[in-house]
């Protein structure tokens, strides 16, 4: 998918990623570019930037995501391509609450859950569309230092790939973006990133580059690090190993 002439929606969009998203779709020529975040300020500002639309929305909160994509679709067009953003994390290890799993859990999975219904069936009608969803180079591999992150990271990833082979031949294109760490508010608190960081932070504005050319190409997986594509490998050729070699990285970062 080539970005220009199309209607967009990012969540998450009020900075980092979703507004560096925002803006690099805006330099591509998109027809309408819709921005969604809870931060109200944030998403008013980023919609300036790229003559866009604002709206309020709690990803975690399906009636809010149908909400969207309705005044999405009214006051911009039908949706081309949605880019299913938001995300939050949450430290700890077992003694994270059942209220911090769920929150994390509804943000960082049912998202993209309620993303999708609320655009899929209309994307199928119209012959096609792309769901671009965030996830994390966690979800491929592991996230130490959190067990919701790691494990609703995963889940997305779980689903995006359901997505893809449930829907592909259908006209659906789906992309999954994975990156390690990014200059975010997110790991603003984390020196260097912490042990996402190890193979260094890049900027959200280089992300945005990554996701255009994915999108160019169709690829199911959006990788800003490529050296997370060899992880993965050395992952799946010596699960065992893979594991020894995270629990020294524990050591080090836990």
């Amino acid at each position: 998918m080539y970005v220009r002439d199309k209607v967009v929606v990012v969540t998450g969009g009020a900075s980092g990623i979703g507004r560096a998203l925002a803006q690099r779709f805006a330099k591509e020529g998109a027809a309408k570019i819709v921005v969604a975040d809870l931060n109200e300020d944030g998403i008013a500002e980023v919609a300036k930037e790229v003559n866009g639309i604002a709206i309020a929305a709690n990803v975690g909160v399906e009636d809010d995501i149908k909400n969207l994509v309705k005044r999405a679709e009214a006051e911009a067009g039908p949706i081309d391509l949605f880019c299913s953003n938001a995300g939050i994390a949450v430290y700890g290890d077992l003694d994270n609450t059942n209220e911090e799993w769920q929150r994390v859990w509804e943000v960082n999975t049912m998202s993209h859950v309620y993303a999708a219904r609320a655009v899929v069936p209309g994307m199928i009608e119209r012959g096609g569309g792309y769901l671009l969803n965030t996830s994390s180079a966690a979800g491929l591999l592991s996230q130490i230092g959190s067990s919701t992150y790691s494990v609703t990271k995963h889940a997305a990833i779980g689903f995006a790939e359901w997505l893809s082979i449930t829907y592909g031949n259908r006209g659906i294109k789906v992309s999954v973006l994975c990156p390690q760490a990014v200059r975010t508010a997110m790991t603003a608190g984390l020196e260097n990133g912490g042990v996402a960081g190890v193979d260094g932070m890049i900027e959200p504005e280089q992300l945005a580059n990554t996701v255009i050319e994915t999108l160019g190409e169709e690829r199911f997986l959006c990788l800003p690090h490529a050296e997370v594509l060899e992880y993965m490998q050395r992952k799946s050729g010596d699960y065992d190993r893979w594991l020894k070699g995270m629990r020294r990285l524990h050591d080090l970062y836990g």
